[in-house]
């Protein structure tokens, strides 16, 4: 659906959206500090959108976040940084359609508590969880000195949103559950699939051992699959000669798998 989707709409996509949006804020932070601008009339506050003040609903995402200059220009480079490599990823259209997501659940829960302010930062946040998902070898120099894998940092993220989901208010807990949705909606499959191949694997694993453990198990026993033998009479098993160690397989992966450089008994 996302093909067909791609294929009708990707004409009108926004390509360096991320680069569109940090510009945006820039815009409004230096108007802001030469007192030309009221950011209270960007910021989006549900109940005034239904009185009529509209541009709210967009406006808030050129809202920068609120600390530090030195802060607020690393927060821009990551989110740069981090959406730009998404879309080059993806493509400009599914990354459109990720923010595009994630600002319309935002918005919508912000209208279940309209007399609390709608947050920009967990969009954003939503980026950062997609690109360290992609990337989780990425270091990442904090305070340019001390360098850090990301995927650390994604779990004390998702350690905080834990944490606002038990201590914050509704209007903390339903804008941390859109952009939990959001990124769910992109990589919840991968997610299933990788835990039912963890699963499987540890299945197999058990078995093996289980079988070395009896004594009487089968004697031949596919690294890949975890075929053997005693269940398997018909098949022809073999043992890869590249292979480090005794690696038997079946004939389906004899030819297609990956060659064990040790002798631990990893399999890919």
């Amino acid at each position: 659906m996302l093909k067909k989707l791609e294929r009708l709409l990707g004409r009108y996509a926004i390509t360096h959206l991320p680069l569109y949006l940090v510009i945006g804020q820039v815009g409004v932070y230096l108007l802001w500090m030469l007192g030309s601008l009221d950011i209270n009339r960007l910021e989006l506050y549900p109940a005034l959108v239904s009185q009529g003040e509209g541009w709210r609903v967009l406006a808030f995402f050129f809202v920068p976040p609120p600390s530090s200059p030195l802060f607020i220009a690393f927060a821009w480079y990551l989110f740069y940084l981090m959406g730009n490599a998404l879309e080059g990823y993806w493509g400009a259209f599914r990354f459109n359609l990720f923010i595009l997501i994630g600002a319309v659940l935002t918005v919508g829960v912000g209208f279940l508590t309209p007399d609390q302010p709608v947050s920009n930062a967990f969009v954003a946040g939503s980026v950062f969880l997609a690109f360290a998902y992609l990337n989780s070898d990425f270091e990442l120099a904090i305070f340019l000195i001390l360098p850090v894998r990301i995927k650390w940092l994604a779990l004390l993220t998702w350690a905080g949103y834990a944490v606002g989901l038990v201590i914050g208010g509704w209007d903390t807990r339903l804008q941390i559950l859109a952009s939990t949705g959001n990124f769910l909606l992109f990589f919840g499959h991968d997610i299933f699939l990788t835990m039912k191949s963890r699963r499987r694997r540890m299945a197999v694993q058990a078995d093996r051992f289980a079988s070395s453990a009896g004594g009487d198990g089968p004697r031949h026993h596919c690294h890949v699959c975890g075929k053997n033998s005693d269940t398997h009479r018909d098949l022809d098993f073999r043992y890869c000669s590249k292979c480090a160690g005794d690696q038997c397989y079946c004939p389906e992966h004899i030819f297609d798998h990956i060659h064990v450089l040790q002798t631990d008994e990893h399999r890919p």
